[in-house]
């Protein structure tokens, strides 16, 4: 296999974590790439210490690439979009991004997250802002994929998706190294439910290790939780295949078990007694799974899927429910068949 390529210009929108180690990884394999920051004061301190401290200290950020809070600069003549801001303020970001020329763009999401109001996934939301955005041209990037072992070199295998499946062939080659292997995919529903859905059961499994539970609960956890992200998931049209590889079954395993796991961190200290809000106002990353968890409970209802895990996720977060209670309730439920 050659790993000759075109070198590409990318522009990488959203400089946290994960943004910031696709902009690294993308301009080691020789592709133009510009690293847009929306907050102009924090743009000027990357370019000046050509290092994110704020979310990923310990890796520079080479001259060559450039850093701007200019949205329409950062698109500029782009082949590929590559959206990495968190969910909550995808729309708003978007937004502003609709009247931009497109040209022959692909715009990608590698953002996990469902919006609370709509109930719509980001790719969704990409569409309903921007119609006349082609879905032939719009991808999802999705896996196990934490940031500091992609910048370390680990390796790393993710999934892109498109309808158009040529479209996800043209990121997966764009973005795969002998460190990150790139699957392809026409399930954009299913890997970005998987995507989402895991970072819910990694607040469950958090909550469970700060609770003191050993290996058998988190076991449990894990294949309950990937049956409730199947079953919706298999409702809104993912594929069942798609949930039990690396965007379902992958990204669950590595995220509800990782140290660095935000989802699974915030679950940890709700575990030990720590309050949702006082965690969260502490912390400079977003935890993607806390706003999910209400649109996962909430499109659970709507198409009447039973999520129990889920649901008492939400109650711990949001009704003040007692973990070691919502444990208890999960393990007392009728005695079923397994499925």
């Amino acid at each position: 296999m050659t790993t000759d390529r075109p070198s590409l210009h990318i522009g990488v929108l959203g400089a946290g974590a994960w943004g910031t180690t696709l902009a690294l990884h993308l301009h080691g394999l020789g592709h133009r790439v510009a690293l847009w920051e929306f907050r102009p004061d924090a743009a000027i301190r990357l370019r000046q210490d050509r290092e994110n401290v704020e979310f990923l200290p310990g890796f520079p950020l080479p001259d060559s690439m450039e850093i701007t809070s200019d949205l329409a600069e950062a698109c500029d003549g782009k082949n590929i979009w590559l959206v990495v801001v968190p969910s909550h303020v995808v729309r708003a970001v978007v937004e502003k991004m609709k009247d931009l020329p497109m040209n022959q763009t692909i715009v990608v999401s590698a953002t996990k997250g469902i919006e609370n109001d709509t109930l719509l996934r980001v790719t969704e939301i990409f569409r309903d802002c921007c119609p006349h955005w082609s879905a032939d041209r719009i991808a999802a990037l999705s896996g196990p994929s934490l940031s500091r072992e992609v910048c370390l070199q680990i390796p790393t295998s993710v999934v892109v998706a498109s309808e158009y499946l040529p479209t996800a062939q043209q990121v997966q080659h764009a973005f795969f190294s002998p460190y990150l292997r790139v699957y392809a995919s026409e399930d954009v529903v299913g890997v970005e439910l998987g995507g989402a859905l895991k970072n819910v059961i990694a607040l469950a499994a958090g909550i469970c290790d700060g609770l003191g539970y050993g290996n058998n609960t988190k076991g449990a956890l894990l294949t309950r939780g990937l049956v409730e992200i199947t079953r919706l998931g298999m409702a809104l049209g993912g594929k069942r295949e798609t949930f039990a590889g690396l965007s379902g079954m992958g990204d669950l395993i590595t995220t509800c078990n990782s140290p660095f796991s935000r989802n699974r961190t915030v679950g940890e200290l709700i575990g030990k007694g720590r309050k949702l809000q006082n965690i969260l106002d502490e912390m400079v990353m977003v935890a993607e799974g806390v706003l999910t968890s209400k649109s996962a409970y909430d499109l659970s209802k709507r198409h009447r899927i039973p999520m129990p895990i889920t649901e008492e996720v939400n109650n711990v977060l949001f009704q003040g429910k007692d973990p070691r209670r919502a444990v208890e309730n999960l393990m007392m439920r009728e005695l079923k068949v397994e499925d």
